[in-house]
């Protein structure tokens, strides 16, 4: 079970990512880091799709809201 990854830290993991991911789109829209929010937001949706998918519920937790 070494490197058996269960569901509860595929969603942990992916929640933190989420959360990370929000921080520096927050930053780069601030800086007008167009190029760089582009590449968050590819990631967010994906992150986004994935939670989702999981059952997580993200109305309290997106702040981006895309």
């Amino acid at each position: 079970m070494g490197d058996c990854v269960n569901g509860a830290e595929i969603m942990k993991n992916a929640m933190d990512e989420f959360k990370d991911i929000q921080e520096y789109m927050v930053i780069a829209r601030e800086e007008n880091a167009v190029k760089t929010y582009a590449k968050l937001r590819k990631k967010y949706f994906y992150l986004k799709a994935l939670l989702n998918s999981l059952g997580v519920n993200l109305t309290d937790l997106d702040e981006i809201k895309e």
